[in-house]
């Protein structure tokens, strides 16, 4: 357990950006799982408009350290491939 005050900010620190970082990365798949339905439906149009809100929100993920930049280029790529095989 924190003895001293600088332990237990840093435990308060914690406790707040673990929070943010899993709101966060519930958004970004609350938005895969957009594209994913909008995929299943065969709508191209859908499909299309949810890509285009999920990339810049999956991006924000990488810039927030949230997610490796590889691993959202890999997942975007594969959405678009699918968006482009209806």
């Amino acid at each position: 357990m924190a003895n001293n005050l600088q332990a237990k900010k840093r435990i308060r620190q914690i406790e707040k950006r673990t929070a943010r970082n899993k709101d966060r990365v519930s958004r970004i798949r609350t938005y895969v799982r957009g594209v994913e339905r909008a995929i299943e439906s065969g709508d191209k149009a859908a499909a299309e408009t949810a890509y285009n809100a999920a990339m810049p929100e999956m991006h924000r993920g990488v810039t927030k350290g949230v997610m490796h930049r590889n691993t959202v280029a890999r997942k975007l790529s594969r959405l678009s491939a699918r968006i482009k095989a209806l």
